[in-house]
């Protein structure tokens, strides 16, 4: 799509606690007055009830209308679906600029939406975005937090984690009692590149070759497996986390807060593996090396405006991954 020298994108902050916004907070009202303490609050203090992490059916009281975001597992999205939510934006939200936001965790978010009294979005908004086909399990929207690395199955790595990530995303939707992870768990899945070996996880695993992984449990490394049982072992996990953080208010948001207690339940931790992969540097902008017919494109700011949306979904592309770099990468038809 271009034909500009590659350019390294910065190497984004912890989205564990990725703000929801870079635009002003808006103005307290009686409505959001708790819900802005609370994030605002210190860390340490902030267990004092869930999490706040916005979604389609919970949106995010902006200054400039409701929020939401879209899970987008593996960054993985149609052309027409991305054309779709523009749709929707134009339609319905930030109509000055029409655009959409990349998150760091390589999800989609709009803004300016308009809200009821309750703050929810109108039933026509809900069926405009749920008709992209990107809001395909309501119930389980805020907790498809998939990290994935962007170029798996399309050019190196040590694995394809395109069907680990469908498994593990399906075994999470299917289970009534996964609806209840909070909306910040994040599961972070590295294809033996490095690209994400660094980056902060509730739960994943690193790819040791196109066989075997070793999961991440938090902070720590636990047991190696077959890829093909991976995603089965992390929605066990996953269970098993719901099950010890319990309920209530203080009930915490990720596996680095449960006591060490707690953490035990969840598994067997062990050493890191030798055949570890060390980290690399985030993908550069432009043309993909060594994969001529790639390009990861850069969203300013992490914005894709109209046009951008446009060249995205010109009818010689394929397929979109978004990045959690602020950029998506390209394939082309």
């Amino acid at each position: 799509m271009s034909g500009a020298p590659p350019r390294s994108p910065p190497r984004p902050r912890d989205d564990l606690h990725d703000p929801l916004t870079r635009r002003p907070a808006p103005t307290p009202t009686a409505g959001t007055d708790a819900r802005l303490a609370v994030v605002n609050a210190p860390e340490s203090s902030r267990r004092t009830r869930g999490d706040l992490c916005p979604g389609v059916l919970r949106p995010w009281p902006a200054a400039d209308g409701a929020l939401v975001r879209l899970r987008i597992p593996g960054g993985r999205v149609s052309p027409m679906s991305l054309a779709a939510l523009g749709e929707v934006a134009e339609k319905f939200g930030d109509d000055d600029n029409v655009a959409l936001h990349i998150t760091t965790r390589a999800n989609l978010q709009i803004r300016a939406l308009p809200s009821g009294p309750d703050g929810q979005l109108p039933a026509e908004v809900v069926d405009a975005i749920a008709e992209t086909g990107l809001l395909p399990a309501p119930e389980h929207e805020l907790v498809r937090n998939i990290l994935v690395s962007p170029l798996t199955g399309l050019d190196g790595g040590r694995a394809d984690l395109r069907q680990v990530t469908t498994a593990l995303d399906a075994g999470l939707v299917a289970l009534p009692e996964l609806a209840g992870l909070p909306g910040r768990f994040l599961f972070v899945l590295d294809d033996g590149r490095g690209d994400l070996i660094e980056q902060s996880c509730d739960l994943g695993l690193v790819a040791l070759d196109a066989e075997t992984a070793q999961l991440r449990v938090g902070e720590n490394w636990a047991g190696v497996v077959p890829l093909a049982e991976a995603a089965e072992e992390l929605v066990g996990l996953a269970r098993a986390f719901v099950r010890v953080r319990g309920g209530g208010p203080d009930a915490p948001w990720h596996v680095r807060e449960l006591t060490a207690d707690l953490r035990a339940e969840l598994t067997v931790f062990g050493a890191p593996d030798p055949r570890l992969p060390a980290p690399i540097p985030p993908l550069p902008y432009g043309p993909v090396s060594g994969a001529s017919t790639l390009e990861h494109v850069e969203a300013p700011d992490g914005v894709l405006d109209r046009d951008l949306i446009g060249r995205l979904t010109s009818p010689d592309v394929r397929e979109l991954i978004v990045t959690p770099w602020r950029g998506v990468l390209v394939v082309p038809a």
